[in-house]
């Protein structure tokens, strides 16, 4: 499996979990996470730069585009 795969599964893992918060009532807690999520997101917008992806290339193969 490559990075760019395993990172939109870790986002969708942590948005399921943030969820999970917020229904057991720890409202703080997901709204910081749901924040961390949101300003991570952005910075990878603005800057093509994602911190976690940088990090899971350096574990796994990036993607190979197909042309």
């Amino acid at each position: 499996m490559c990075a760019d795969r395993v990172h939109r599964i870790v986002i969708a893992i942590m948005l399921g979990f943030v969820l999970g918060i917020a229904g057991a009532g720890m409202f703080k807690l997901a709204f910081l996470l749901q924040l961390f999520v949101m300003i991570m997101l952005l910075v990878w917008a603005f800057t093509d730069f994602c911190p976690g992806l940088y990090l899971l290339r350096k574990i796994l193969p990036p993607c190979e585009k197909k042309a």
